[in-house]
């Protein structure tokens, strides 16, 4: 049924005059959706997508299996060889669980700890207007997006007292390379406004601003107490991350989320662990959880050059992935492949291939240029609870925040018992 509305049904829409002044209520008057969307016009869909409760219970199933997994001492010795970061026993604010839904269930895509979007997502759940009463009773929201700022700030809070204890959090830092020039600055501006409206000092940073003096992470001279990391080196190996690096090794500062929770969550190889039954099984994980894996996690291997043959010949069945890729970067279908771009992947030596499991797509209202896009659901998470279930509609082989009619989208759930026999009869219907 999800199916059928997402290519027929566009009964609600977008209400842009609601998003500008979500938004700008949110910023307090440090910028406007008009000024800073310049650069960013495809950041938000003009359309919906539909989901089922199905879907939905298996990506909540899916997603305490895999923390399950990850609690193993035996997960937690091969996920973390050779790494020495410091176990703030924190949970990873804003982490995410990428999938393709099905009509029953949902394929688990990718992990990742450093998860953009979810603030400027909730604020958009709040600008959808349905058409009409009738709508509005057959659909859900599963996510109140008025709810999760709060929500959100409260991961944050629970990661320093995780961390700190009773100690008062006196400020916030929000780091990036060049913050300013990132295609999600906006949301870096909403999250500094939601900690300075509830008395955190709150601000945002460059990495190359940081300095570290042996006992504290310091900002313009000021000790740093927590950091918001939405760096993408995710080992803070580069030269600009050195102070970022040595405060976090000393825990002189709380770093949320950090090259730790990377190697545990993000690094594409679990999505090789995460399929094979046999290792699995081997390092203790139950039988119920091994099942709930088996049934959302596609087939993953390692790419090596002793199978470059059978990998390039089978190539169509597979969706390559770079160990620490993020934002889609680097990541080839295997059926768009050229075989300069193959040698490239060969030799890097640092690439997975994941079954391929086709995004669910929607279509766009008569007259729209992009007739047809693709989507993936993304449940933002903390430890084992979603705070928000969103989507990204794109074109072309990966997410990007670049197609006509793309970007983030809101999810509604179809209340199936409420759903009319017949109520939608033609792909080609405008509305349910």
């Amino acid at each position: 049924m999800p199916d059928l509305l997402n290519d027929a049904c566009h009964c609600i829409l977008l209400d842009e005059a609601a998003l500008r002044s979500h938004f700008d209520a949110a910023l307090l008057r440090e910028g406007s959706l008009p000024e800073l969307s310049l650069g960013r016009e495809h950041l938000f869909a003009p359309y919906p997508v539909f989901a089922n409760h199905h879907q939905v219970a298996a990506m909540r199933v899916l997603i305490e299996a895999v923390h399950e997994v990850i609690a193993l001492p035996a997960f937690q010795l091969d996920a973390l060889a050779g790494s020495d970061w410091p176990d703030q026993h924190t949970l990873s604010a804003l982490m995410a669980f990428d999938f393709h839904p099905e009509p029953q269930g949902a394929k688990l895509i990718e992990i990742n700890t450093n998860a953009g979007g979810a603030y400027l997502a909730a604020l958009l759940a709040e600008s959808q207007r349905a058409c009409c009463v009738p709508v509005e009773e057959l659909l859900d929201s599963p996510t109140r997006g008025s709810d999760v700022p709060q929500r959100l700030l409260g991961d944050f809070l629970n990661e320093w007292r995780l961390a700190r204890g009773t100690r008062p959090l006196g400020n916030v830092l929000i780091v990036d390379d060049q913050p300013r020039e990132q295609f999600l600055y906006p949301e870096f501006l909403l999250f500094r406004e939601l900690f300075r409206r509830h008395g955190i000092a709150a601000e945002i940073a460059d990495a190359r601003e940081l300095d570290f003096d042996g006992n504290a992470l310091l900002h313009q001279g000021q000790p740093v107490d927590l950091v918001y990391n939405r760096c993408t080196d995710f080992k803070l190996a580069a030269d600009d991350h050195a102070a970022l690096r040595a405060a976090s090794m000393q825990d002189a500062v709380v770093l949320t989320p950090s090259p730790r929770h990377h190697a545990l969550y993000a690094d594409k190889r679990h999505l090789v662990r995460l399929a094979d039954e046999a290792w699995l099984q081997r390092i203790g994980v139950p039988a119920a959880a091994r099942r709930v894996l088996a049934a959302h996690v596609p087939k993953a291997r390692l790419v090596a050059a002793t199978d470059a043959e059978q990998l390039w010949s089978e190539r169509k069945r597979y969706f390559f992935k770079p160990f620490a890729g993020y934002a889609s970067r680097g990541a080839y279908r295997g059926d768009r492949l050229t075989k300069r771009v193959w040698s490239e992947i060969i030799a890097s030596g640092n690439y997975i291939a994941q079954e391929f499991a086709p995004p669910a797509t929607r279509r766009g209202s008569p007259g729209d240029e992009a007739a047809m896009l693709k989507f993936d659901l993304r449940c933002v998470s903390y430890g084992t609870e979603i705070r928000l279930l969103n989507a990204r509609l794109y074109q072309g082989q990966t997410t990007n925040m670049r197609t006509l009619s793309g970007g983030l989208a809101s999810v509604f759930l179809i209340k199936e018992d409420q759903l009319p026999a017949g109520s939608v009869s033609s792909p080609n219907q405008t509305t349910a």
